[in-house]
């Protein structure tokens, strides 16, 4: 049987995201953005329990409900190292580690950049990854503390992944990520599949989940031949509005 997951949005422009493994009932969040949203999904699924609390990295809005819902629902949190800084994990993880949700196998892979410690969960046999800051729709993460060698390593590593990956990114941020790629590409292919996420949002629609296909042909962070590309790139994303 294979995973069954769980989107909503939380805070402004987060997304959270619940997965249940079907053999044993076992449920898990990535980040935790907001602990009583987060429960209110729980609930809403008829699930009635949320076993493990799976963190990508230390920002507050990916962290700031891990102990409530440990207090709630008894949840373990795992996360990467850096975590500390906000909560206590119950276990760290970082590259080569295996978490598992009952008969669900997750892979971690550090990608640092974004954070220095930042992590992704890999579920390799659903093609499923959920990438946290780093991969966004048409977009990646900010430099915060990695260099750009650093985030143009991780990001390349994942466009290895097979084109079949689904990319469940952290935050709806594809239509200004779309208007900023169509500042370096005017083919027809990329203006048809921005008219559909503007389309999309008009309509109150997520445009997440995305595909690594479609990451791979279109989101200019992937595009870029190089370092040097890449960087002035992510400068130039900086400051667009």
């Amino acid at each position: 049987m294979s995973l069954e997951i769980r989107q909503f949005p939380c805070l402004s422009d987060n997304y959270g995201f619940l997965l249940r493994d079907p053999a044993s009932g076992l449920v898990a969040a990535i980040d935790a953005p907001d602990a009583s949203r987060i429960s209110l999904e729980v609930q809403a699924a008829g699930w009635g329990r949320l076993d493990l609390v799976l963190l990508t990295h230390w920002h507050p809005d990916h962290t700031g409900g891990a102990a409530e819902l440990k207090a709630l629902w008894g949840a373990e949190i795992v996360g990467p190292a850096e975590v500390e800084r906000v909560v206590a994990p119950d276990r760290t993880v970082d590259e080569g580690d295996r978490v598992t949700l009952g008969e669900t196998g997750f892979e971690v892979l550090e990608l640092p950049g974004h954070t220095l410690g930042h992590i992704a969960f890999h579920h390799t046999a659903g093609a499923n990854l959920f990438s946290g800051d780093v991969l966004f729709a048409l977009g990646c993460g900010r430099l915060f503390e990695g260099t750009p060698a650093q985030m143009f390593a991780s990001l390349q590593r994942l466009a290895a992944l097979p084109d079949a990956t689904t990319i469940w990114c952290a935050h709806e941020y594809t239509e200004t990520n779309a208007r900023f790629a169509l500042t370096l590409d005017d083919s027809p292919a990329l203006a048809a599949h921005a008219e559909a996420i503007f389309a999309a949002r008009a309509r109150g629609e997520p445009t997440v989940p995305t595909s690594l296909a479609i990451e791979r042909r279109f989101n200019p962070f992937l595009t870029a031949a190089d370092v040097e590309a890449f960087t002035a790139r992510r400068e130039a994303r900086n400051g667009f509005r």
